[in-house]
């Protein structure tokens, strides 16, 4: 009795600006049963080109490369292609980060430091037809959840704060009373869960709320 043939591999692009991580990579996929890695890039340009040229299951797409970012990229590749699916696979864990990947089209969203095997399963998860977000990215969406959602205005609140305005200053620039201002500032030390305005701006960057 012949064996049944075997399943097609899953066919990757892997789009990433740091080369040696890219490479690693693609040498720990290349051992993994069902996977293959058809061509790699470095920046948005290259990764909807190989996408034209190779028509892959899936890509592999950072956030933070040169020319265009990876959200631009997600854009612009899911007009040409709008069955495409792409995992980003980046380093940040901000929910706003999450939230502006899948609006643009990603199918999942794993950081860096995710297991290989988590990784794998996200990628076959994908494939299928599914979603996913990483573990250590749900665990910050599930922070932020329980503090409750930044708004726009609490979002400028805290820039100015990082300026080192006062809550009078803020007031003034913002065109609101310094009462009002004194309640957005409270309102963000609760949903960072920050003891002070110091604190409140590093729980800012570390979320990617607040950009160097």
């Amino acid at each position: 009795m012949s064996l049944p043939p075997k399943p097609a591999p899953i066919r990757l692009i892997l789009v990433d600006d740091h080369v040696v991580l890219r490479a690693g990579l693609a040498n720990v996929l290349s051992f993994e049963p069902g996977m293959q890695v058809v061509a790699e890039g470095g920046d948005g340009a290259a990764a909807i080109e190989l996408w034209r040229k190779h028509q892959p299951d899936l890509m592999l797409l950072d956030l933070c490369m040169p020319g265009f970012d990876g959200i631009e990229t997600l854009l612009r590749l899911c007009r040409e292609f709008p069955l495409a699916r792409v995992l980003i696979l980046t380093s940040s864990e901000a929910p706003e980060e999450v939230r502006h990947a899948i609006a643009a089209g990603a199918c999942g969203y794993v950081t860096k430091n995710v297991h290989p095997a988590e990784l794998m399963a996200a990628i076959r998860k994908i494939h299928a037809g599914g979603q996913v977000i990483g573990q250590t990215v749900a665990e910050q969406m599930a922070v932020e959840q329980e503090g409750g959602a930044i708004s726009r205005r609490e979002l400028e609140t805290l820039s100015l704060i990082r300026q080192g305005f006062t809550n009078g200053e803020i007031g003034r620039l913002m065109g609101i009373s310094e009462n009002t201002a004194k309640a957005h500032v409270r309102s963000l030390l609760l949903k960072l869960q920050a003891a002070d305005r110091a604190e409140a701006v590093a729980r800012g960057f570390e979320r990617g709320l607040l950009k160097a």
